[in-house]
C-alpha cells in the first residue's frame, strides 16, 4: 500500500458472505471451547447452542455457497463433493453426541473427534471455497449471498440430518425437518424451565 492509499476496511458480515461465514467459524470455535470447559447444565446448554449453530450454518452453506461454487468455479463439482462428504461425517458424529449425556465419560472423546473434523472442514472451506468467492471482487454478489445465507439460516433445521447435504435436498426436506427440530427445541426448553 502506498502512502497515499487509505487502508482498506474489512468487509462487514452483513455485507459480505465470506466475512459472515468466517465470523461464524470463529463462533463455532468459541462454542467448542465453551462446551469443553463447562460442566453440568452449563455444558449441556453450550452443547445445544453448538448443535444449533452447526446445523443452521451447514444448511445455509449447502443451500447458498456450495451451489454457487459448483457451477462457477473450475473444479467446483469436486470441491463441493469433498465438502459434502466432510459435512455428512460431522453430522453423523454430531448425531451420536446428541444421543449421549454431556456428562457421559465418552462424550469428551467424541467431542474432540467432532471438533477436529469440523475445524478441518472449516479450513478446507476457507481455502477452496471462500478464497474463490473472495476472488469475485463483486461486492453486490457477496452481499446478496450474505442475505441468502441469513435467510437460509432463519428456516434451517436446528439438528443434524445426515444424508441431507445438498441444496436440493435441503429445499425439499429442510422445512419439515426445521419444524420438527424447532418444535423439539421448544418442548426441551419448556421442560428445562420446569426443572
Amino acid at each position: 500500500m502506498s502512502a497515499t492509499e487509505a487502508p482498506r476496511e474489512a468487509p462487514r458480515p452483513d455485507q459480505d458472505v465470506v466475512a459472515l461465514l468466517m465470523a461464524q467459524h470463529g463462533e463455532i470455535r468459541n462454542l467448542f471451547d465453551e462446551v469443553e470447559q463447562a460442566t453440568g447444565d452449563a455444558r449441556r446448554d453450550a452443547f445445544q447452542r453448538l448443535v444449533r449453530m452447526l446445523a443452521v450454518h451447514e444448511t445455509a452453506e449447502e443451500e447458498v455457497v456450495h451451489p454457487y461454487v459448483k457451477r462457477s468455479v473450475d473444479g467446483g463439482q469436486e470441491i463441493v463433493a469433498d465438502r459434502l462428504a466432510e459435512e455428512r461425517s460431522a453430522k453423523e458424529t454430531l448425531g451420536r453426541l446428541e444421543d449421549m449425556d454431556t456428562d457421559d465419560p465418552k462424550f469428551g472423546a467424541e467431542l474432540l473427534i467432532l471438533r477436529t473434523d469440523v475445524m478441518e472442514h472449516a479450513r478446507a472451506e476457507e481455502r477452496y471455497e471462500f478464497a474463490q468467492l473472495r476472488r469475485l471482487k463483486d461486492s453486490a454478489r457477496l452481499a446478496a449471498m450474505a442475505k441468502s445465507v441469513k435467510a437460509a439460516e432463519a428456516t434451517a433445521p436446528t439438528h443434524p440430518h445426515p444424508g441431507v447435504e445438498s441444496g436440493l435436498k435441503n429445499m425439499a426436506l429442510g422445512p419439515l425437518a426445521a419444524i420438527v427440530d424447532r418444535t423439539r427445541d421448544a418442548i426441551r426448553n419448556a421442560q428445562q424451565k420446569k426443572e
